[in-house]
């Protein structure tokens, strides 16, 4: 899953960045306004934190746009400010949650998953989809009640096809979902098939169907039809 950080003091952001890759998402981070922006325009991503206060503009400002063009996307706000108007503010333009600084980074962590989730998933612990059974919460997949296990990319390529299931996905946004900015120094695309073979074999191999479907010139889609 694909996180933006979007805090202006530094160590707090390098902390809440490493802490999460650590937990296995695939981090953004930006430390003003109009960086910010900029990455929210161009790029999707599961979930948004944001300081309500930046330099160059309001994390509030970023909360509506991302209601306006990302409607899915979770959104947490964090800031110093232990004020009730903040929170109620925050929380009646769409963001889904709220926390006051300092907090714990595992705090942060568990509502993370908790949103992601809920948007996702409707708040299913477990999800299934035909022959498979994923927690997200512990990385545990099975086909007909057998184990599987996948690397962190194949899991994660694996959560997004089921969160898009059934929709056509190109090679662009899966790279991008699993790698973001990295892609740029990329010289070609060929590790997402990679990545999808291997999925695809190890799922097969356990017992399940295949159902990721390649959709010719467009991508792949995930399905049981």
């Amino acid at each position: 899953m694909k996180i933006l950080i979007v805090e202006d003091e530094q160590a707090l952001n390098s902390s809440i960045v490493d802490y999460l890759r650590q937990e296995g998402y695939t981090c953004e981070s930006a430390a003003e306004y109009t960086a910010a922006r900029y990455k929210i325009i161009d790029f999707d991503y599961a979930c948004v934190v944001v300081d309500i206060t930046l330099p160059g503009g309001s994390g509030l400002e970023l909360v509506r746009l991302l209601k306006e063009n990302s409607p899915e996307t979770g959104i947490i706000i964090i800031s110093a400010k232990d004020a009730l108007g903040d929170k109620i503010n925050g929380l009646e333009i769409g963001a889904d949650d709220y926390l006051t600084k300092p907090f714990h980074l595992s705090e942060l962590n568990a509502r993370l998953k908790s949103i992601i989730r809920r948007r996702n998933f409707s708040g299913q612990k477990v999800i299934s989809f035909g022959d498979l059974e994923v927690i997200p919460d512990s990385a545990d997949v099975r086909v007909k009640g057998k184990k599987v296990v996948l690397t962190k990319k194949e899991h994660d390529l694996l959560l997004y096809f089921l969160s898009n299931q059934k929709r056509v996905v190109t090679k662009e946004s899966i790279a991008e979902h699993l790698w973001g900015d990295h892609i740029d120094g990329l010289d070609s695309l060929d590790f997402v098939y990679t990545h999808i073979k291997n999925l695809r074999r190890k799922l097969m191999d356990a017992g399940s169907t295949d159902y990721i479907q390649n959709v010719y010139g467009l991508g792949y889609k995930f399905s049981d039809a």
